[in-house]
């Protein structure tokens, strides 16, 4: 190749070409041509990878090995979905106790696996933080007669079989849900709310009609078309399949300097290094698949065109109406200011449809974050590595935090831990912060206009008519001109499928480049980057692209323009029945009744549990009062306090711990001036060191993230002054306190027995032959008031045993303390007490120690004679008198109603422990013998 070139002799070039330009218009020259040849072999090879990619049957550009659990073909209402798990590449652990982690890939024209293309991607990010993954994909062609709620249904499926794969964790899975599976997830989880944990929804649009003027030129694409009659057309072409290739095109006409210029040139200009890359992405660019036809047409009329998903408008063939209120779990929703497919209205608009203001999302209890990254691209979402290492990776890390976060309305931003002041308290890289905002904020990024929901409104109305039109008078002789044969090689023919096969191995002219390629990659001679020539190019390449976009930007705004103009004609409005109901087109669903007497319930619930709990729900409630009152929280806080309250109380469930964030925070929300002068209350019962070492472990969580502001410092201060206020009326000793508890505890126990006895005697009162086995309607009433009547029994129990169980931590530390101590011979020492023994309730009389020990009676023995009472081994008559009050009935199964005894026989009671009210010692009891 390089002998085509002559050069002149290096001794003669100074006299020749003295400022060098021909030296430089030489080897310009040579490196043109060699760039050349290289381009062409990529391009070679992109075809044969393109080849070689669709004739897989179920061809993926996932980057790791993975196994099929589920196939959807198989369901009761098969689908062409399935579910895979992702196997841990080597030298990478994942934990079975880990949240799994589920990823679903957006069925929009390409195939499946971009979101584990590569290491760094949200499968490979959920992978090194050690959870479980699997991964949603898709076949190429669809089931026959597969509808957008079969998928949705399929979804359901997958997620309870990986809840059954992990019983070891209660965690429900987190589901990432990228572009248009967005949606498909939000529906499934709004259906089925009780499957799903965290969702975080990527670049997906929710809301079709928003958008910011001159910015979202994709939502104008229904009424410039006329509507989704075309989405008919070409279906009925396909032979009841709609190629995705068409979706595609969509994608990259948005931006046409990128798909006809700068991406080609980018290989051309960096041949040597760029083309690994280049070909590893077009192997899932040009991975085309297909969808139904009926599929594509639900999701233009109902979704693009009709945004009914948002306003709560769709409702399944089986009568269930889909609103996205229903959702329980966390949303978070990602999303780009340089997004030009899902720009952040469409991501976020389904808030603002839904919710008139921030309270109304706080009463239907949804937690709703949103991230907005300001400069990647719709694909670099989910595609980009650095997004990936950064936003995603905080995502993962955090989702227990956000999780537990309070419901309402939160923007979260991630910012690099080396450019914060408070570096040094920061563990990772990175630092996720969530702001509480407003529907007003929101509004910022919404950009709501009433005027333009008119003329989509009228769009829709339209689509409607032309739809109508066309399968009255047009589809029956398409349909009938249209064959399987036909529409195969209409597919071949779509432009972007046959650049992929004009240049490849399979195209005769194509013979000679690999040689080519092959010589000059023997002998590159690459030209620097000072070559003025190259440097021209380089002008002259950003010059086509600054023209491609400014026609891109005329052309759109052109098309805005005309848009705007022709919908909002007013004759055209009335014409479609929208005249005069210009601020009603885009109705905001309102709530069902149950809906609302759910929430009634729920504040009257919330009210009367102000006063109700103990120091963990005191120190908790503090926590949320003084974060609160801080512009933001950030992952350090949640972190701090779930470690020092895993020290302080290491039985407690991530569950349970959530399930105490949100109630205090309700009631904070209820009534706060109540909530925070019942935290003395709260405190009751403890001693004055136990609430100032509560008060430290306050203030150790809040030092975790710096320095308070000045409003949360104030907060801080008044929550110090509750709990000073409390320690003022504290015990000061342990054995004060236990000495109070043990004095409610007998207290509530002997009004419960009391109420026992009175039921009891009533019964014995009854004539024997009213003492017959009762009807079952009369024996519900007998239990409802037997249950009534000693009910206080089994609570004043527990609450006796949570409350001593805490009072007395200090003292069973002393006592282990003193158990390792030498003893002397003569005085053995004491046993450490067990919860069981103990405290036991105050001594009953006789009648209630025979009650609880009396065996059954036999079938057929006399109603009336009682069994010999016998003492249980190692006590004496009293001790069994005195236990046996701890043994009363807790249930009406003890009741001689549940036991189907006549009613004068009293049926023996299951023993119970006895409750912690007197940490009293004792000496070992000696086994009976014999």
């Amino acid at each position: 190749m390089n002998s085509l070139i002559p050069t002149p002799a290096a001794s003669v070039l100074p006299f020749v070409d003295p400022f060098g330009f021909g030296r430089a218009a030489c080897d310009y020259w040579r490196d043109t041509l060699e760039r050349s040849v290289l381009f062409m072999d990529v391009m070679r090879q992109r075809g044969n990878q393109y080849l070689e990619h669709i004739e897989k049957t179920k061809p993926n550009v996932l980057g790791f090995d993975a196994e099929v659990l589920v196939d959807g073909r198989q369901l009761s209402r098969p689908v062409n979905y399935e579910l895979l798990r992702i196997l841990p590449p080597q030298g990478v652990e994942t934990d079975l106790q880990m949240r799994p982690f589920v990823v679903v890939d957006p069925r929009a024209g390409h195939g499946p696996g971009i979101g584990g293309f590569k290491p760094d991607s949200e499968i490979g990010v959920a992978l090194r933080a050690g959870h479980p993954c699997y991964f949603i994909g898709f076949l190429p062609y669809p089931v026959q007669g597969q509808t957008v709620e079969d998928v949705v249904e399929a979804e359901v499926a997958f997620l309870r079989h990986v809840i059954e794969r992990h019983p070891e964790t209660s965690e429900k899975p987190m589901v990432v849900g990228n572009c248009q599976a967005g949606w498909q997830i939000m529906m499934a989880a709004a259906l089925e709310p009780q499957l799903f944990g965290p969702i975080l929804i990527a670049g997906a649009p929710l809301s079709y009609w928003a958008g910011e003027r001159g910015k979202a030129p994709m939502r104008y694409t229904g009424g410039l078309t006329g509507g989704s009659w075309m989405t008919a057309l070409f279906s009925d072409l396909g032979a009841g399949l709609f190629d995705g290739a068409w979706l595609v095109q969509n994608f990259e006409r948005l931006n046409p300097a990128n798909t006809w210029w700068s991406k080609q040139y980018q290989l051309y200009s960096k041949v040597d290094t760029e083309a690994d890359r280049y070909l590893e992405f077009e192997r899932w660019w040009g991975g085309h698949v297909v969808l139904g036809g009926d599929e594509i047409q639900y999701i233009v009329d109902n979704l693009f065109v009709g945004n009914r998903l948002s306003t709560a408008q769709l409702v399944t063939s089986d009568g269930r109406r889909i609103d996205l209120r229903n959702v329980r779990s966390p949303v978070v929703v990602f999303c780009s200011k340089g997004d030009d497919i899902t720009p952040p209205p469409q991501a976020l608009g389904w808030v603002r449809d839904l919710y008139e203001g921030v309270e109304d999302v706080i009463a239907n209890e949804q937690t709703i974050v949103y991230c907005v990254h300001d400069t990647t691209g719709h694909l670099g979402i989910f595609v980009s590595g650095s997004v990936s290492r950064k936003e995603h990776a905080e995502f993962t890390a955090n989702m227990d935090y956000i999780d537990v976060l309070p419901p309402g309305l939160y923007e979260t931003t991630v910012s690099s831990a080396a450019e914060r002041e408070d570096a040094e308290l920061i563990e990772r890289d990175y630092l996720l912060e969530f702001s509480p905002r407003t529907i007003e904020e929101l509004d910022r990024e919404v950009q709501h206009r009433p005027d333009d929901d008119t003329r989509f409104a009228t769009v829709a109305r339209i689509s409607e008519i032309n739809l109508g039109f066309y399968r009255l008078f047009m589809q029956p002789w398409i349909q009938a001109l249209a064959t399987p044969e036909s529409a195969k090689w209409m597919r071949r023919m779509h432009p972007n499928r046959m650049g992929y096969r004009l240049l490849s191995d399979r195209n005769p002219l194509m013979t000679a480049v690999p040689v080519l390629a092959e010589k000059v990659r023997a002998d590159r001679h690459p030209v620097h980057e000072d070559n003025v020539f190259r440097a021209v190019e380089g002008i002259l390449s950003d010059q086509i692209t600054r023209s491609l976009n400014a026609w891109r930007d005329l052309r759109d705004s052109s098309s805005e323009r005309f848009f705007l103009d022709f919908y909002g004609q007013p004759v055209l409005q009335a014409m479609v029945g929208l005249g005069g109901d210009a601020h009603v087109h885009r109705r905001r669903p309102g709530a069902e009744p149950e809906h609302r007497r759910f929430i009634e319930r729920r504040r009257e619930e919330v009210h009367h549990a102000i006063t109700e709990g103990g120091s963990h729900e005191a120190v908790m409630r503090s926590v949320i009062h003084v974060l609160g009152g801080a512009p933001a929280t950030d992952e350090r806080n949640f972190k701090r306090l779930r470690a020092s309250r895993a020290e302080l109380e290491p039985g407690i469930q991530l569950a349970d711990f959530k399930h105490m964030v949100r109630e205090q925070f309700f009631t904070l929300q209820q009534d706060h001036e109540a909530a925070l002068e019942a935290i003395p209350t709260l405190l009751k019962g403890q001693t004055a060191s136990q609430i100032d070492a509560h008060l430290a472990h306050i203030e150790h969580v809040l030092a975790a993230s710096g320095e308070l502001s000045e409003h949360a410092a104030d907060r801080f201060e008044r929550i110090k002054g509750l709990f000073h206020q409390a320690i003022q009326h504290a015990p000061e000793e342990e054995q004060e306190a236990l000495r109070d508890a043990q004095a409610r505890v007998a207290s509530e126990a002997m009004a419960g027995e009391a109420a026992r006895r009175e039921v009891e005697s009533l019964m014995e009162s009854l004539p024997v032959a009213e003492r017959a086995p009762a009807e079952p309607a009369e024996q519900a009433a007998v239990k409802e008031a037997v249950g009534k009547a000693t009910s206080d029994i089994p609570a004043a129990e527990t609450v006796a045993e949570e409350t001593v169980a805490k009072e007395t931590v200090a003292e069973e530390t002393s006592a282990e303390a003193s158990a390792q101590e030498p003893a002397e011979e003569a005085t053995p020492a004491a046993p450490e007490p067990s919860r069981e023994s103990v405290a036991e309730a105050p001594a009953q009389s006789p009648s209630s120690e025979s009650a609880a020990e009396t065996p059954a009676q036999a079938p057929g023995s006399d109603a009336g004679a009682e069994a010999p009472v016998e003492s249980a081994p190692g006590k004496s008559a009293s001790e069994g008198s005195e236990a046996s009050s701890a043994a009363e009935p807790s249930d009406n199964e003890a009741s001689p109603v549940n036991q189907g005894t006549s009613a004068g026989t009293k049926a023996p009671a299951k023993r119970k422990p006895a409750s912690r009210a007197t940490p009293r010692r004792r000496t070992p009891r000696k086994p009976r013998k014999g």
